[in-house]
């Protein structure tokens, strides 16, 4: 498809009213990703307006993208010598006393659309903090990379984790700022929210849009590394490697022990259409750091279903006596009990009591 066909959008910061902001004390939580069309960073667009930012809260991998599973430290701000503060690991969330003297909280952290993805839960943190110390919070909404589709059951609440929780399908379907509103309904919670809406997007997905890759996390460099995560971060559960540590993270799987040609030819049995290859590759990091791997390559397309894929790969594998799986992680995220026992309950699903309870919460009409 090309560019012609491209749909211009405008996220929440393009079209943010900075005068708005002027006599209030701002908090924000933000990463690398806050950023407007133009690529300019909030926290530059703010204080350039002379802008009271008294905090700055940053989720998984902080402010200015760190490795994966890097500790993130509270520091003060080079620059605007304004205090970060990390809400991931020990601290999990904000609390009263760090909004003391905040009128506004002001959100903007672009996410990916998947229920395993750990900004999302900032979010629900960010949510329950505002209500209880009573302040209005401002989401800079931002358009779903994967569009308005939806995957898979909604996660039971025995198994809820940072990587799944509060009854979200696996491929939720939903804005950032209509996430902040699911929260809101789900926690049933008293809170003015302020969401600065997208302009111009109806449920579409990246491929469909005319902008820019905003890297949301270290592995997830590209939209082709998005739409493969989608299935292939079940095999986070397992002893594979994923492609981390390579340059394309979620596109590779495989491990020493694989036999390539045996699982291409099994795989290729199953999705003719589907265009991936055999493929060795050397992880510098994580799993099997600087060993041969024997696998897969995927070039993906935005049609593909990777839960399919992840599922079809899962069952191959049952094969192989050198095969792991940490059963309690796969479930947790898969959102399946006995997820190895019932595989097939990740394909086959019932949404209506989802669609039914978000009804009210969606702020874009789809246009088919």
């Amino acid at each position: 498809m090309g560019d012609v066909m491209k749909k211009r959008v405008l996220n929440g910061i393009d079209v943010l009213d900075i005068e708005k902001l002027k006599a209030s004390n701002i908090a924000l939580v933000i990463n690398y990703s806050s950023v407007n069309q133009k690529g300019e960073h909030l926290l530059d667009i703010l204080m350039r307006s002379a802008i009271k930012v008294v905090r700055i809260f940053t989720p998984e991998h902080g402010l200015f993208l760190n490795a994966d599973g890097q500790k993130i430290e509270d520091f003060i701000h080079p620059r605007y010598r304004i205090p970060v503060t990390s809400i991931y690991g020990s601290r999990f969330t904000l609390d009263c006393d760090l909004l003391h003297d905040v009128d506004v909280v002001i959100y903007d952290i672009q996410d990916v659309g998947l229920r395993y993805y750990t900004f999302i839960y900032a979010l629900a943190e960010v949510v329950k903090e505002c209500a209880k110390c009573r302040k209005k919070l401002v989401v800079l909404d931002r358009f779903n990379p994967l569009g308005r589709r939806f995957f898979g059951p909604r996660i039971p609440q025995t198994l809820n984790s940072i990587v799944g929780a509060y009854e979200l399908p696996v491929r939720y379907g939903l804005s950032t700022g209509e996430l902040a509103l699911y929260y809101k309904k789900f926690f049933g919670l008293d809170v003015e929210i302020d969401i600065i809406k997208c302009v111009g997007w109806s449920g579409e997905d990246f491929s469909k849009i005319d902008t820019f890759w905003n890297v949301p996390s270290p592995n997830l460099p590209t939209f082709s590394s998005l739409i493969c995560y989608a299935g292939l971060c079940l095999f986070e559960a397992t002893n594979l490697s994923v492609g981390r540590g390579t340059t394309k993270p979620f596109e590779f799987i495989g491990a020493p022990w694989l036999d390539e040609d045996e699982m291409y030819t099994y795989l290729k049995g199953k999705f003719p259409n589907m265009l991936f290859r055999k493929r060795q590759f050397i992880p510098q990091f994580r799993e099997y750091a600087y060993q041969v791997c024997n696998g897969l390559e995927f070039v993906p397309s935005p049609e593909d279903n990777f839960f399919e894929v992840a599922v079809a790969i899962l069952e191959y594998l049952q094969g192989y006596e050198e095969f792991e799986v940490n059963n309690k992680r796969i479930d947790m995220l898969a959102g399946v009990e006995n997820f190895m026992e019932s595989k097939d309950q990740l394909l086959n699903f019932n949404l209506n009591d989802y669609f039914e309870f978000i009804s009210d919460v969606l702020l874009y009409k789809n246009e088919d």
